[in-house]
């Protein structure tokens, strides 16, 4: 028997629709279920009268059915409800929500990831650019090889029982240093190694210095690269010129096809070896699925579009009647990407990959990304912020390589610890919070000035990429499911 006191049904089970089906997904178990219309109608009812303080009768879900002119019998009306109860005891709809609790964390952080600011300097002149298109509000610069060195040996050091670390070179342009790129992945080899430990190296570059050379480098060392591009050339060369005006997708698009060709296998969740073609979207964009459908014609298969953050003053900002607009933009993108899929071609959007079955623990889940306790950000003369985006905001620096000994500001680290969903009262109640994990720190900051007050609009989108990113884990399912199908018959 289906029992709901005490159950906030809003909270915990969300259904919507979305292409031709309807969809509920249950929050805490990670179930999705495909319902037809007039079960989906009881359940919204259900929820509508539980959020005006009612009880869930029988009597009274019959009443609003025929008010809403569905055409269904209480007997009907009973067996949709015992079937949500068997469901129920399944543990795979309405199931148990899980504890509010405060993550642990050992009194000194261990530092399992490094980005570091290579190069405080850029060759492009990007409008959105959150780094001050690459001086990140300091003087232009790159970082000598000795405050690299010290960077490894630190999370080396800050990592302690971990075997595995990871390293981003980033930027302004970290390839205007690529020598010091070069010598630090040699040096973080053989650093690693005498500890017993392996390094993950990651480059962030926007391509215009992705030489043959470079690409080679990249290859033999199994780097993961990030290729900063927007789309289509009128987008790309808009956002993304250089400094004397003049746009950049001639020039780019055929390093970013020529590596992405030597890179076939790469995985969709960003783990291992891989690359992925990272672009922003603005205002002048919001039919910003056409700039995906562009990459993949190009044979960039692996993709990630990004919303940008601004200042309401940008002309690029988001405007208030955008948000329809970009939310049909995901939709008309799901569509898209379902029918190539239909074709068998093989692609990622990152922001549609959903692991449901075997997601990230529960820690993660409520606190995301790990920055300013697992992972900081260090610029080019040795300072340690908590992450890339933090980099240059004096409130925002926890320490120095050249301390003796390097110590983190012991108050941001338990700020960012405390930066996680049951510490945002938007997030509490919120259906999604256990797949963003309360958004992004710096967007979150950027908008309210404050750790624990969410980017509103970013919620907006977050919401609706996973509502597109259930429906196709659905449909994708059913089309394996014809496949298998149409092989056992022949």
């Amino acid at each position: 028997m289906l029992n709901l006191d005490n159950y906030k049904i809003a909270k915990n089970v969300h259904a919507y629709h979305q292409g031709d089906i309807n969809v509920a997904y249950d929050i805490n178990s990670g179930s999705l279920h495909v319902l037809d219309d007039l079960t989906f109608a009881i359940l919204q009812i259900m929820k509508k009268l539980q959020s005006n303080g009612k009880v869930l009768k029988v009597q009274e879900i019959f009443s609003l059915l025929q008010g809403e002119g569905q055409n269904c019998s209480e007997e009907e009306l009973r067996e949709v409800l015992g079937e949500f109860g068997e469901l129920q005891k399944e543990g795979i709809l309405f199931s148990p929500e899980a504890e509010e609790w405060n993550p642990v964390y050992p009194e000194r952080p261990i530092i399992k990831s490094i980005c570091l600011h290579v190069a405080h300097d850029c060759n492009l002149r990007c409008k959105y650019c959150f780094a001050g298109t690459g001086a990140f509000g300091g003087d232009r610069g790159l970082m000598n090889i000795e405050t690299g060195k010290k960077g490894i040996d630190f999370v080396l050091d800050a990592s302690a029982h971990r075997k595995h670390c990871e390293v981003d070179f980033f930027g302004g342009e970290p390839l205007l240093n690529f020598q010091v790129v070069l010598e630090l992945v040699h040096y973080g080899r053989q650093a690693a190694a005498e500890r017993g430990k392996t390094i993950k190296f990651t480059l962030t570059t926007n391509a215009v210095l992705l030489t043959e050379e470079v690409q080679n480098f990249l290859e033999q060392e199994d780097i993961s690269v990030v290729l900063s591009i927007d789309g289509r050339p009128e987008v790309q060369d808009q956002m993304r010129p250089y400094a004397n005006g003049k746009g950049s997708y001639d020039q780019v698009v055929p390093r970013i096809q020529q590596f992405a060709a030597k890179r076939p296998e790469s995985s969709p969740h960003a783990v291992g070896t891989y690359y992925y073609a990272r672009g922003t979207y603005t205002h002048f964009n919001l039919d910003f699925d056409k700039d995906v459908d562009h990459l993949l014609e190009l044979g960039i298969k692996q993709i990630s579009l990004e919303p940008v953050v601004a200042k309401p003053d940008e002309s690029y900002a988001f405007q208030k009647a955008d948000l329809p607009k970009i939310l049909k933009s995901y939709d008309r993108l799901g569509e898209d990407l379902l029918a190539r899929k239909m074709k068998g071609e093989e692609f990622s959007f990152f922001h549609f990959n959903v692991a449901l079955e075997q997601g990230p623990c529960l820690p993660k889940r409520i606190s995301g990304c790990g920055a300013g306790h697992e992972y900081v950000a260090i610029s080019p003369e040795g300072d340690l912020y908590p992450c890339h985006q933090f980099v240059g905001q004096e409130e925002f620096k926890m320490g120095s390589l050249w301390d003796e000994p390097i110590e983190l500001n012991p108050h941001l680290i338990q700020a960012f610890r405390n930066a996680h969903i049951y510490k945002k009262a938007s997030c509490r109640d919120c259906w999604a919070r256990y797949s963003c994990s309360g958004g992004c720190h710096a967007a979150n900051h950027a908008f309210s000035g404050k750790l624990d007050e969410v980017y509103t609009l970013g919620c907006e989108f977050q919401r609706k990429r996973l509502e597109v990113a259930l429906y196709l884990q659905i449909k994708e399912k059913s089309l394996n499911s014809s496949y298998e199908k149409d092989s056992a018959t022949k």
